[in-house]
């Protein structure tokens, strides 16, 4: 049990069981799915689907922040891409041409890509820290997209593209094939070779993964890129559910989503180890909960307290100091057999047991002699007082 407790993905797994529960308990047919026309419907299908995005950020963010890193601009890209490619499908003569909508997306990666390497630029070559040089593209990304858009929310009608969200494949919804698979490739790239080793030596000591020969800035560099990438992406599934390029809510808060769900996963923000299991597991409790709001009837204003409290619970669970305080206390309340007399003894602060009953206050005796436990004087020794 306690190896179980001690697991990374005990806790993210047992809030995203505690969060089904209280859904199913409110409304009884929360885990039914049904089958129409041989694709599947139901709540657990509606939050995998809305998950796909924030997976994608997310799988971005866990290797950004393993490598010591940080990256705030991923809902600004989000943006950026979306409009992007809105922008060219409307402008196009055939905005139902399946070419229109390749371009359009292969044009939005591009750029998505470019902003990915800027941040890693800022990072790795000018020596920004992390969290500013992602905070200008934050700051800026989002009027980019408002010079793209003209200021106006840009909505167009294009089936092709609008699949990529919506449309089904084998029973399930295409976001959800593309977030799992993309999760699936770099997970095992990361893990089945030495590229996961690699970025967490150079997030627990760039210095001395350099002079190991690690090429720690290419690495940092290359994971930057990655994440812009993949925002990229979750911009063009965000904006092919809505069909419309929002360049001010498009992506909002998203970034601070894809955190809360690294660190709930069990990825520390110090950098080094990470845990993509975790990051999975994070997001699913991320999507279940917004979900569990909405079937619970929480007021909206009251929302973000409600999120907040889940999350906090759930990172102290995770918390090593906490957990080792509750060990300590555990430990201390915990009674100790008294070898001579079978009796339980209680321990105290600084960990030393004493007997409990009549005359445990009593003084230490030996030999027929009570000795004073009060300090020695400074009397000859012929004058101290021995009683027998």
């Amino acid at each position: 049990m306690r190896q179980a407790l001690r697991h990374h993905l005990f806790w993210p797994v047992a809030a995203l069981v505690v969060l089904v529960v209280a859904n199913t308990i409110a409304k009884p047919s929360f885990l039914s799915v049904t089958v129409t026309d041989g694709h599947l419907f139901g709540a657990p299908v509606d939050i995998l689907r809305a998950a796909a995005p924030l997976l994608l950020i997310a799988l971005g963010m866990t290797l950004v922040i393993a490598t010591r890193g940080i990256d705030l601009s991923v809902g600004a890209v989000v943006a950026v891409s979306g409009a992007v490619a809105l922008e060219y499908i409307s402008a196009s003569s055939d905005p139902g041409s399946p070419v229109t909508v390749l371009v359009a997306v292969g044009i939005a990666l591009g750029l998505s890509l470019l902003l990915g390497l800027w941040n890693g630029f800022l990072v790795t070559v000018l020596g920004i820290q992390p969290i500013i040089a992602t905070l200008i593209l934050m700051t800026a990304g989002r009027g980019v997209a408002m010079l793209i858009t003209g200021g106006f929310i840009t909505t167009v009608t294009s089936e092709p593209y609008k699949g990529l969200n919506s449309g089904f494949f084998l029973g399930l919804p295409a976001a959800i094939w593309i977030a799992v698979g993309l999760f699936v490739v770099v997970a095992v790239t990361v893990r089945r070779t030495a590229l996961g080793m690699l970025l967490e030596a150079t997030g627990i000591n760039p210095a001395a993964s350099r002079l190991a020969g690690v090429r720690s800035r290419t690495l940092t560099w290359t994971v930057y890129a990655a994440c812009g990438l993949l925002a990229g992406l979750a911009g063009i599934l965000v904006s092919a559910d809505t069909m419309a390029a929002d360049a001010n809510n498009a992506g909002i808060f998203i970034e601070l989503d894809a955190i809360l769900a690294v660190v709930i996963g069990g990825t520390a923000l110090s950098g080094g180890k990470f845990n993509l299991s975790g990051t999975f597991a994070g997001v699913l409790v991320i999507a279940t909960l917004e979900r569990t709001v909405t079937v619970l009837g929480i007021s909206p204003h009251v929302t973000p307290l409600f999120m907040a409290l889940v999350v906090v619970t759930v990172t102290l669970l995770q918390s090593p100091r906490v957990r080792e305080r509750f060990a300590v206390a555990a430990i201390r309340r915990r009674p100790v057999p008294d070898g001579g007399r079978g009796e339980a003894v209680e321990m105290s602060d600084d960990g030393a047991g004493a007997p409990d009953g009549p005359g445990a206050d009593a003084p230490v005796s030996g030999a027929g002699l009570a000795v004073s436990d009060a300090e020695p004087s400074a009397a000859p020794d012929d004058e101290k007082e021995i009683t027998r």
